[in-house]
């Protein structure tokens, strides 16, 4: 017996329960350790001098985050399709503002990010989300031409070469490597001939030694992350004091608030090494956790994508699989730093990490991410989105 239009209607989840549990597990782990890690820094800050400073801009970072998220989901993707281009173009405006002196904030030698007073606005990860909605875009418009270098690939590749010298300018080796991430893979699920997509793989690989021989600091990393205890005080100091935390994490941890490291000894402990942390005081269990909590988005998206594929909505699927590669990558690369596969890049750890911009755009493509299986199930059951 088929359903009324009313039971119909109120057959259809607006949420998808497990995607959403898991974002809702992984907000709250944030919560914990972003004011664990911090807590020495605030109160020793003679700026706060406030224990639960960071704890309480984070809070103020994810409430934003999540009302805007919220707005994020009411928009249908048709509206993100059809505005893509000119959100990348924007993006590209603001990665060249953040240069210019007097508008463009310096921390730590570079000019990442924008004073907004509410927060300071980090363009690199605007780019991010803007990537995901332009490749996918220019990947659905341009399927019968990416069988040709000239029409299909390069203007593409104009594109990320300009994205490349405004990030690199900054600079910002970590997010160019994600944004690069991001538009390769969307090319090859929107299939790319395979002879130019190798091709690409094969130049980028040269240009990212060329990039790290050419530039000391950058050479400095590489040589600090193959052996950290050469010089255990200098080069080798962050990843020295991250692996010691993980070390002395082993299998379960020494509990929550009983980290030594985030004592003043590995820098950055609330922001890029906060993973560190976590497998000091919960172990190779609490890694698992959260790694597993972020496979599972990942999948979810991946997921998402099939399903719109099957609908023939290929930009919404390109879009689902965009922000799984762009999580799943920033993911790894994190946790990779940490645990000493990666050179040091400056990547925060997505939706855990403290910082407004990451935190916000995040949420922001999560939100999209919903949408785009809420459209898809009401499209399975006979309803317009």
């Amino acid at each position: 017996m088929s359903l009324n239009p009313a039971r119909r209607y109120a057959a259809i989840k607006p949420l998808d329960e497990a995607l959403a549990w898991a974002l809702a597990l992984l907000l709250s782990i944030s919560l914990v350790m972003v004011y664990s890690a911090s807590i020495a820094y605030a109160e020793a800050d003679a700026a706060t001098q406030n224990r639960y400073f960071y704890l309480i801009r984070h809070i103020v970072f994810m409430t934003i985050g999540l009302s805007v998220a919220y707005i994020a989901f009411q928009v249908p993707t048709a509206f993100w399709q059809k505005y893509s281009g000119k959100l990348f173009l924007a993006a590209l405006v603001l990665l060249v503002l953040v240069l210019i002196p007097g508008i463009g904030k310096v921390v730590n030698g570079s000019r990442r990010w924008i004073n907004l007073f509410v927060l300071n606005l980090q363009p690199s990860e605007v780019m991010k989300f803007a990537v995901v909605l332009y490749a996918a875009d220019y990947t659905v418009r341009k399927s019968h031409l990416l069988h040709s270098i000239k029409e299909g690939f390069l203007p593409m590749f104009a594109a990320m070469v300009v994205v490349a010298f405004l990030l690199l300018s900054e600079p910002d080796f970590g997010a160019l490597m994600v944004v690069m991430s991001i538009a390769m893979g969307l090319l090859f699920l929107g299939g790319i001939n395979m002879r130019i997509f190798s091709g690409l793989a094969v130049m980028a690989v040269g240009a990212i030694a060329v990039l790290i021989v050419t530039s000391p600091y950058r050479l400095k990393r590489v040589l600090g992350f193959m052996d950290p205890w050469d010089d255990p005080y200098g080069k080798g100091y962050q990843l020295s004091h991250s692996l010691i935390a993980i070390g002395r994490g082993e299998w379960f941890g020494v509990g929550l608030g009983g980290s030594i490291e985030k004592l003043f000894y590995l820098p950055e402990a609330h922001t890029d090494f906060i993973m560190a942390v976590i497998a000091e005081e919960f172990g190779v269990a609490g890694i698992c956790v959260v790694i597993g909590l972020y496979a599972w988005i990942v999948r979810r998206a991946f997921h998402i994508g099939v399903e719109s594929k099957k609908l023939e909505r290929y930009y919404q699927a390109l879009v689902a699989q965009g922000i799984g590669i762009w999580l799943g990558i920033q993911v790894f690369f994190n946790v990779g730093v940490n645990m000493g596969l990666l050179p040091t890049k400056g990547l925060t750890l997505p939706l855990m990490s403290f910082g407004g911009s990451a935190m916000l755009m995040n949420l922001i493509a999560v939100a999209v991410l919903l949408r785009v299986d809420y459209e898809n199930r009401r499209i399975m059951r006979g309803y317009k989105v």
